[in-house]
């Protein structure tokens, strides 16, 4: 939605063509001026004119492809994300209308012989090389890819060699490797699969994506992966050497992570609405929708045929008894009171239960980490988390107790709330760090309430994110930019005078 946010200003600032479009498809003056610039650039043997027409059956081509509306425009003035989004513009619709690159590439199969001269019949090495002759639109540009597993490049340049040439062996380098599992999805590989098939359109991508985040179906990993050790060995001469050497593994940084909120709405709708949550059932309706768009077919039989069959569907799954909620998973029996312990989603998200709702005690609750999840959640521990709340000891005569509620744990003081940060266990801070969090939290509150007054206790000056502003019953007042500086030094007089003179906010319309 960021992505689409910043296309949408360079739009409107007459910058690139509609963004909200899948069409490959340029016009003719779009192909000849953008001839023109790259025969001015690089040569008359750089340019191959294109047309491109798209594969997808559903796609909206009533507009152009998004490209700059002046090719011979290399770079705007604008924020960091407009020029870098600006430049991947035009380097792509360049790169379309560019030669192919010539790439020469060699495979060589060595023989082995042993020490007596034999060939090994079954074994050999083979060496792959590949030489660009000519770059074509790969001067202008280079694709990249999301996956991790793929960032090696396995091709080398190979130096001159003939047939029948006898090679010296100087080194041979074995290197340990793992095998990887796919990788998660990032934002823009989703919307790729999307197009793949056939579900949604560009207006609908990015709203999708934001959906599934903001209903935590989804988050965005924040693991830069873990650091695990592999292992080199080098035959030089008759000599074989290993070497350990680390490297970073396992990232999620930026990829989507399903959630286990996610995970149950999920394997709730696969089992209740299989039809429905086909990948082939969002295509087909979308053709539909094409049909009814081009007059083919009307949308009130479309949408009649439709519930004839969802309706029922929908009651027959709310009138469907279960045992257990969906996501519901007893993981064992607390050795403690007897009673049996569950995971399931909450009010608030992922929860561990201890009893249920028969029994003569209230059942206890404790929040699920976000660092966990309830697919892998073990009973120990389950357990580990209902030893919150604890009392750490006591600061200026109170209890300072560590907790944990829907946002992540915390630091409970007088009534008063500190978040723990992520790096800190709740199960093991001390007293010292959490006096230390509780004070560096008085500071920020102080530095953030500049001024009360004795003549009103409801008027304070405050500083915000954009600036000092008044804040009296309830309403915040913006303190004029030439008064910023003397803000924390601001008179009774003065504030009322601001309030005063207070524009009068406006009305929003109310829906009829």
């Amino acid at each position: 939605s960021q992505t689409m946010m910043v296309a949408q200003r360079l739009y409107e600032a007459g910058r690139i063509t509609y963004m909200r479009t899948d069409s490959v498809n340029l016009s003719s003056l779009a192909i000849s001026t953008t001839k023109k610039e790259i025969e001015r650039l690089y040569g008359t043997e750089y340019s191959q004119t294109r047309k491109y027409h798209t594969s997808s059956k559903g796609a909206q081509e009533a507009h152009e492809a998004i490209r700059p509306t002046d090719m011979s425009a290399h770079n705007i003035d604008g924020t960091s994300q407009e020029k870098r989004l600006y430049d991947l513009i035009w380097k792509r619709t360049a790169a379309s209308q560019m030669a192919d690159a010539k790439i020469d590439k060699t495979t060589v199969s060595i023989a082995i012989f042993d020490t007596e001269g034999h060939e090994a019949a079954d074994l050999q090495f083979v060496a792959t090389g590949e030489i660009i002759t000519f770059d074509g639109f790969l001067k202008v540009y280079r694709e990249s890819t999301d996956d991790e597993n793929e960032n090696e490049d396995t091709s080398h340049a190979l130096p001159a060699m003939n047939e029948g040439q006898l090679l010296e062996r100087r080194s041979i380098v074995s290197t340990e490797r793992y095998s990887m599992g796919p990788s998660r999805y990032t934002e823009a590989s989703l919307v790729h699969k999307l197009e793949e098939l056939g579900i949604g359109r560009p207006s609908t991508y990015a709203p999708t994506i934001s959906t599934i985040q903001q209903r935590e179906y989804v988050q965005k990993g924040e693991k830069k992966g873990e650091e695990r050790t592999y292992t080199v060995d080098t035959l030089q001469a008759l000599k074989i050497t290993s070497k350990n050497k680390k490297e970073m593994a396992g990232a999620d940084k930026g990829k989507l992570i399903p959630t286990d909120i996610g995970i149950v709405v999920n394997d709730f709708l696969m089992e209740n609405f299989p039809d429905i949550m086909d990948y082939n059932f969002t295509a087909k309706v979308e053709q539909e929708f094409d049909k009814i768009s081009e007059g083919k077919a009307k949308w009130n039989t479309a949408m009649k045929d439709f519930y004839k069959h969802f309706e029922p569907e929908v009651e027959s799954v709310m009138n469907a008894r279960s045992e257990h909620k969906a996501g519901e998973r007893e993981l064992g029996v607390d050795p403690k009171t007897n009673k049996p312990v569950f995971v399931k989603i909450g009010r608030f998200g992922p929860v561990v239960q201890i009893g249920t709702a028969d029994d003569t005690d209230k059942p206890r609750f404790a929040q699920i980490p976000t660092d966990k999840s309830m697919e892998t959640l073990t009973l120990d521990d389950a357990l580990e988390l209902f030893k919150l709340p604890r009392t750490v000891g006591q600061f200026e005569g109170t209890d300072v107790v560590i907790g944990t509620g829907r946002f992540g744990p915390y630091i409970m003081h007088n009534k008063k709330y500190v978040s723990l940060p992520k790096e800190e266990d709740p199960l093991t801070v001390s007293l010292d760090t959490a006096i230390r969090l509780i004070e560096t939290k008085r500071l920020q509150d102080a530095q953030r309430h500049l001024k009360q007054f004795d003549e009103d206790p409801k008027l304070e000056v405050m500083n915000g994110r954009y600036g000092p502003y008044i804040a009296y019953d309830g309403k915040n007042y913006r303190i004029p930019k030439a008064m910023h500086e003397r803000a924390a030094e601001l008179t009774y007089e003065e504030c009322q005078d601001i309030m005063k003179n207070a524009p009068e906010p406006k009305t929003k319309r109310k829906r009829k």
